[in-house]
């Protein structure tokens, strides 16, 4: 956990089942999320990059920087830019979503009964 100055940022394993869905195609599908929760942010997923078609993924020359997180890179999706980020080196209080990729349109899974 890292807070500062009331900023609060939490990450901890997930066993949700998380799909990523884009015009159609399943993009990404997990069972091991890492969950980050952050102030003032919605909770986002973390995926693992082997959990991510990365074959559709196109690098994006965007680069921003969260004075929580560090520096992220962004990917494109056929049709939507931008869509996908990680941290290839995030800062040290929240190293486990280093190249852990995070999309903007997630959505859990319903676990069956």
């Amino acid at each position: 956990m890292t807070v500062t100055a009331g900023h609060r940022i939490t990450i901890e394993q997930g066993t949700q089942h998380v799909r990523v869905e884009h015009d159609g195609q399943v993009v990404a599908e997990s069972k091991r999320p890492l969950v980050l929760r952050e102030t003032g942010c919605p909770v986002r997923y973390y995926l693992p990059p082997e959990d991510v078609r990365t074959d559709l993924l196109t690098p994006s020359g965007t680069h921003t920087y969260c004075p929580f997180k560090g520096t992220a890179s962004y990917w494109s999706l056929p049709g939507g830019e931008d869509q996908v980020w990680a941290y290839p080196e995030p800062k040290a209080e929240v190293a486990e979503i280093k190249d852990h990729l995070c999309f903007y349109e997630t959505e859990e899974v319903a676990k069956a009964s």
